[in-house]
């Protein structure tokens, strides 16, 4: 996906969090722990500037301040740290930024910050009783991320193990598919691309009907259950 779609994405994803943000504040978000929706949006608003620190100032170590407490005050703020985010990914997706994986480049950040906010989003509305759809083509970029940015980063921090055995995974709307692992793979499992993104981050479970299995599903279950996120 190109940087002009990505940041168009962004916009939109950050924007229908903000959305969110009228309703109630004290709801508690499904897969995130102990967190209310005033939670997340202090954490998506707090990893909005540490990741624009991470472009204009070139270091992961920015500490962002805690958020307003009350309703008003929240919401403006993360207005404001939507628009600082978007402003310092608004350039070249090569030039130069630090990240916690490579690339090291302002595009890093585009992917990551769509794809951040897409699954914010999801949880926001979900709380709040809301279904709407993620865009199969965002959702698409979300599996690659797991693949070659996520998955890896955890084998490395010694979080999860290397597969032995390879996984594939086929979006039945957009007929894209991805294979983890080495060798030829043992297993399909299919679905859509939202499923696969929500499934990868923990927003769904293997169990449920929609998805489907061809190949090996006992040694394809296997594969999956070792591929972390964070």
């Amino acid at each position: 996906m190109d940087s002009e779609s990505l940041l168009q994405h962004l916009n939109d994803e950050l924007d229908s969090f903000r959305a969110c943000l009228v309703g109630d504040l004290s709801v508690p978000v499904e897969h995130c722990g102990e967190w209310t929706l005033r939670d997340l949006a202090e954490h998506l608003g707090g990893s909005n500037l540490w990741a624009a620190a991470a472009v204009t100032e070139q270091h992961g170590d920015y500490q962002a301040a805690p958020a307003p407490r009350d309703s008003e005050g929240i919401l403006r703020w993360f207005e404001e740290t939507s628009a600082t985010l978007l402003k310092a990914l608004d350039t070249d997706p090569s030039a130069s930024a630090w990240t916690f994986h490579p690339p090291h480049t302002v595009g890093f950040w585009q992917r990551r910050r769509a794809l951040e906010a897409l699954i914010h989003r999801w949880d926001a509305e979900n709380a709040l009783g809301i279904t709407r759809p993620l865009d199969p083509v965002l959702a698409c970029e979300g599996v690659a991320e797991v693949f070659d940015t996520m998955a890896p980063r955890q084998i490395a921090r010694e979080r999860a193990q290397h597969p032995q055995r390879a996984l594939r995974l086929l979006a039945a709307d957009t007929g894209t598919s991805w294979v983890y692992g080495p060798g030829t793979a043992v297993a399909t499992l299919n679905a859509t691309a939202e499923q696969h993104v929500l499934l990868l981050w923990g927003r769904m479970h293997i169990s449920n009907t929609a998805f489907s299995w061809t190949g090996d599903e006992e040694a394809g279950l296997r594969v999956l259950a070792d591929i972390v996120t964070p």
